[in-house]
């Protein structure tokens, strides 16, 4: 008894609404929390391709286009492998995104866009990816307000309640649940913290943190994958997204090999600033090239005020 109490007093309380309510309005938490997460990835994004030199504008034209392509893809994504009735297509406000294909939709149209403003397309993606799985995350707040994306039962003091209505049929007598939308949700900030620190160490290749993001959020989306107790498709017995992680993950070490081999050294490997501010927009980081360019005599020795090292100027945006 007293275990049980400890249990229930330790879990998580799930909320008591998924909508949030103001006047005559109504919002819901899980639009709001996919709205605040992608929010946040552009602000980050910004951030990290000024840093590089870039103009942020690019970075909001960018996202412009492809927050809504991910979107229309993890929802098709999730209809389809759930095989969801077509009067159902639409109705996001109650959950059901299919990540893999946002993520295929919304960084495909992201390419494109960003190579039509002729933004360096390897150090875009350096400095945008890491904002995603910060979207990601905070997105996976909602499920919480949505009681969904959980695993099986658990006695454990982070156990999330979850109320009858949304229990499953052969856990209708358990109250409270491992909260795989939690365990995920952690899983991706850490890997935006890892992709942001590994970046900036310089180990890296030019778009190398893609494949790196696909590979980290892979595997954690197919450890999340076995406790979760949602009905899902199946391949031969294995849930769908099972298969769809594996895959991405072999693509991910693929691409990773290629790019050790075939890239240019990103821009912290390539001499960028290692506090990454960037706020020298207008070249005065090299000022210490050219400073030895002028030996004791006070002659300027540089061949015509070229730079005798163009690699540690900034990226720009094309």
């Amino acid at each position: 008894m007293m275990a049980q109490l400890v249990a229930v007093v330790g879990s998580i309380p799930s909320p008591p609404s998924s909508q949030l309510e103001i006047g005559p309005l109504s919002f819901n938490y899980y639009g709001l929390c996919i709205g605040i997460g992608v929010l946040l990835a552009v602000v980050i994004g910004q951030r990290r391709w000024a840093a590089r030199g870039g103009n942020p504008e690019d970075v909001a034209a960018v996202a412009t286009l492809a927050v809504p392509a991910g979107l229309i893809g993890a929802r098709l994504y999730h209809v389809i492998t759930d095989w969801r009735p077509i009067e159902d297509w639409l109705k996001i406000w109650e959950g059901g995104l299919g990540i893999p294909g946002g993520l295929i939709a919304g960084i495909g149209v992201g390419v494109v866009v960003a190579r039509r403003r002729g933004m360096d397309l390897g150090e875009a993606i350096d400095a945008l990816i890491p904002g995603i799985p910060v979207a990601q995350a905070v997105g996976r707040f909602g499920n919480w307000f949505n009681q969904e994306i959980f695993g099986g039962p658990s006695d454990l003091p982070w156990a999330v309640e979850i109320d009858p209505e949304h229990r499953p049929a052969e856990y209708a007598d358990q109250a409270t649940f491992h909260p795989a939308f939690l365990y995920e949700g952690l899983w991706n900030l850490a890997l935006a913290a890892f992709l942001v620190w590994i970046d900036r160490r310089g180990l890296l290749r030019r778009g190398m943190i893609l494949p790196l993001y696909v590979l980290g959020y892979g595997i954690g989306r197919f450890l999340v994958e076995t406790i979760r107790t949602d009905p899902a498709t199946l391949i031969l017995g294995v849930r769908v997204n099972h298969w769809v992680s594996a895959g991405a993950v072999l693509l991910a070490i693929a691409a990773l090999v290629w790019l050790a081999r075939r890239a240019a050294p990103s821009y912290y490997a390539d001499g960028g600033p290692a506090d990454g501010d960037g706020d020298d927009s207008d070249g005065s980081e090299a000022s210490g090239a050219d400073d030895a360019d002028v030996d004791d005599a006070g002659v300027d020795d540089s061949d015509d005020g070229d730079s005798d090292d163009d690699s540690e100027a900034p990226v720009t945006a094309g």
